[in-house]
């Protein structure tokens, strides 16, 4: 049942079966149920280079990609996030088709507190809804969350295995380029610790499908101070292959 409303993204429907679902693209059920998203891209490459991860299923269509396996945890694949939650979460639906279950993600975002250093972790617990593809799988709210008993448990291993992070929520926001100083300001209020694009969507389709979805993001680029600072983020490779690597630790914990 649609719910109206002026704005055609507050319209929620409750309906479950769209005409379109999953299971209309997956044509088959992987044998791991178990995934990282990354974001690093020169980690996957140094992966495949040491013999980590191999090939393992090839996504077609306009935009194709690559899911990867680990050839020591062959319960557990890895596949390069795409940009943005419509690419990001709509595959993370898509995987949900091929009988994944439980998923930890791993990116940078923009930080929105100057003394969140490069490199340092945040364990997301939700984020703000300013974006368009959460809309059609969580009714309107301005907050989503992750869940509770899952992300403390990923708390709980980080503290064990005494690596340092951060825990709060995030600003999901589609638009790149319309992150004013007054909205950085707003959302800093709201509590929001890092900017990216991905998360409001990924909590979104792991509340809708039943999924178990972690995230950690690190801290990149500056957005809080007067002048943005691109603070090399995106260099950090032994940053960005331990994440990743704990990340794959991680999933298999859940």
């Amino acid at each position: 049942m649609i719910a109206k409303n002026d704005f055609p993204i507050l319209e929620f429907d409750t309906e479950k079966v769209a005409k379109l679902n999953p299971s209309n693209f997956a044509d088959k059920k992987f044998d791991a149920d178990k995934m990282v998203i990354t974001f690093f891209p020169e980690i996957i490459k140094k992966l495949i280079a040491s013999g980590e991860i191999e090939p393992y299923y090839e996504i077609g269509g306009e935009a194709p990609f690559t899911i990867y396996k680990y050839v020591k945890d062959p319960d557990v694949l890895i596949v390069h996030g795409q940009v943005g939650c419509p690419a990001c979460a709509g595959n993370l639906d898509l995987f949900y088709g091929f009988g994944i279950k439980k998923v930890m993600f791993c990116g940078g975002g923009g930080v929105l507190d100057r003394n969140i250093k490069v490199g340092q972790l945040l364990l997301v617990d939700g984020a703000i809804r300013d974006e368009g593809f959460s809309y059609h799988y969580v009714e309107p709210s301005r907050y989503i969350y992750t869940d509770k008993k899952l992300t403390d448990k990923i708390a709980s291993y980080l503290e064990k295995s005494s690596i340092p992070y951060l825990r709060g929520i995030v600003w999901t926001t589609d638009a790149l380029f319309r992150e004013t100083p007054e909205k950085i300001a707003l959302r800093k209020e709201e509590g929001a610790k890092i900017v990216e694009m991905e998360q409001a969507g990924c909590i979104a389709v792991a509340q809708f499908r039943g999924l178990d979805y972690g995230a950690i993001i690190y801290g990149g680029d500056d957005v809080a101070s007067e002048e943005w600072n691109h603070r090399g983020w995106n260099n950090r490779e032994g940053i960005r292959f331990n994440l990743v690597m704990l990340c794959k630790e991680l999933v298999k914990e859940m």
